[in-house]
C-alpha cells in the first residue's frame, strides 16, 4: 500500500513538472506560436509566475518557452510601427504576377506596374504575423 501511494505522488510529480517545463501558454495557446511581440498576457504571466513561486527552474523554463514561442503575446496586439495603412486583402491560391497587379490596382484605384518588381510570394500562418513580417522585409539590408 505505501509503495502504491509512493508512485502515485511520484507519477503526479512528473506530470506536473512536465506540465511546467513545457510552459503554460504553449498548452493553453498553440495557435499563438510565431508572434514576435505585442501585449503580454497577464494570465499566461501569471500561470508561469505561480511556476516560479513554486519550482523556480521549472517556471524560468516557463517563461522562456513562452517568449520564445510567441505564446505569451495576446493575439493582433503585435506593434507594426507606421503601419496604420495596412489592408490584407483575401486572394485565391496560385495568384499569378498579372492578377496580383490587377488586385493592388483595383484596390489602390491606381494604375501599378509590377513588371520590373521583385515580387516573391509567402504564405503567413495567421494574420497577426503580416506587420511584424513586413517590418523585417523593410529592415533587412
Amino acid at each position: 500500500m505505501v509503495d502504491f501511494k509512493r508512485n502515485t505522488m511520484k507519477a503526479a510529480a512528473m506530470i506536473l513538472v512536465t506540465m511546467h517545463l513545457s510552459a503554460c501558454g504553449t498548452i493553453l495557446y498553440p495557435e499563438r506560436k510565431g508572434q514576435t511581440s505585442g501585449r503580454i498576457d497577464a494570465g499566461v504571466a501569471a500561470l508561469n509566475g505561480i511556476g516560479l513561486l513554486f519550482f523556480l527552474v521549472p517556471g524560468v523554463i516557463a517563461f522562456a518557452v513562452d517568449f520564445s514561442n510567441g505564446t505569451i503575446y495576446l493575439p493582433n496586439s503585435a506593434a507594426t510601427g507606421d503601419d496604420s495603412d495596412l489592408r490584407v486583402v483575401q486572394a485565391g491560391k496560385n495568384l499569378t504576377p498579372d492578377q496580383l497587379q490587377a488586385l493592388i490596382s483595383a484596390e489602390l484605384g491606381q494604375e501599378v506596374d509590377l513588371s520590373e518588381a521583385q515580387v516573391r510570394a509567402e504564405k503567413a500562418p495567421d494574420q497577426a504575423s503580416i506587420g511584424p513580417r513586413l517590418s523585417e522585409l523593410r529592415t533587412a539590408p
